[in-house]
């Protein structure tokens, strides 16, 4: 079953003057089409300004298509009926955790959103718990969110979302702005959740490292899907990539490297053991 599909997506951003006179149009998605099953995880590429951020807000519906469809969760994002079910069933994780984080204790900021939504107390504060225990960060509950680490900042703010119990976590570049540690950590409690809570995760970034255990892969450009499979059928096209401003993750490009040099290797290596094994058996 398919949690979001997208059909000939477009959004276009109206510049008007003062007086409300259209001075000119971008078209940020231009016929976008795609499907994402439950309990997938996908991760959608692209350099900045490739339109992925603004596919992103269509999937919580901050934005709304100029033109095409969106469904999420079986419903027409433009049919403001289901404005409430989606946002409440597709929750979003943005690239500032200080954005995101409001409370000044770690255990309130993640019960602001079920509280929000008029979920009981009682209920509230297992949630809290659960949404914590699943990021690894139930030892901080009583803690400042000041005090935290960005990583840890980003995971408070994945449990505030979770804490909601939506069927999708939709993540806009939310390692942007973090260390290497920051970014592995997160990116860790995140397939977790994808694992072991069957969330359905839609991750957007411009690190390639981060996408190499996803189900599903697209590159986007000006606008549009350019590519789409698996990691592997993606970083297989090294060139292909590069045309599009992307680079590959470090073993992918090792590994080309040493093929174009004549070595046997297959393309599309994805981790260091893959490509250590394949050395091992050539030599």
């Amino acid at each position: 079953m398919n949690f979001i599909e997208a059909r000939k997506l477009v959004h276009e951003y109206i510049r008007r003057d003062e007086e409300d006179n259209v001075e000119g149009i971008t078209t940020a998605l231009d016929g976008v089409s795609l499907d994402v099953r439950q309990g997938e995880f996908v991760a959608i590429l692209g350099h900045n300004g490739s339109g992925k951020s603004t596919l992103a807000k269509h999937f919580n519906v901050l934005l709304q298509a100029s033109g095409g469809t969106l469904w999420v969760d079986g419903k027409d994002t433009q049919d403001g009926n289901y404005l409430w079910d989606i946002r409440q069933n597709a929750g979003m994780v943005f690239q500032n955790p200080d954005n995101q984080i409001i409370a000044s204790v770690v255990e309130e900021d993640v019960a602001f959103g079920p509280e929000n939504i008029g979920v009981p107390a009682d209920e509230i504060w297992r949630r809290v718990e659960k949404s914590l225990q699943s990021v690894g960060m139930l030892s901080y509950r009583e803690h400042s969110p000041n005090k935290l680490s960005g990583g840890q900042k980003q995971r408070v703010a994945i449990a505030g979302v979770m804490a909601m119990e939506p069927k999708c976590i939709v993540l806009d570049e939310p390692t942007a702005m973090l260390d290497p540690d920051g970014r592995r950590e997160v990116l860790k409690a995140v397939e977790m959740l994808n694992r072991e809570k069957h969330v359905t995760v839609i991750w957007i970034t411009h690190y390639m490292e981060e996408v190499v255990g996803a189900d599903k892969v697209y590159v986007m450009d000006h606008g549009k899907v350019v590519m789409q499979g698996s990691p592997r059928e993606i970083f297989s096209q090294v060139d292909t990539l590069k045309s599009y401003r992307l680079d590959v993750p470090q073993i992918t490009l090792l590994a080309h490297e040493l093929r174009k040099a004549g070595m046997e290797i297959p393309a599309g290596i994805l981790t260091r053991q893959e490509l250590v094994e394949v050395l091992c058996r050539l030599y």
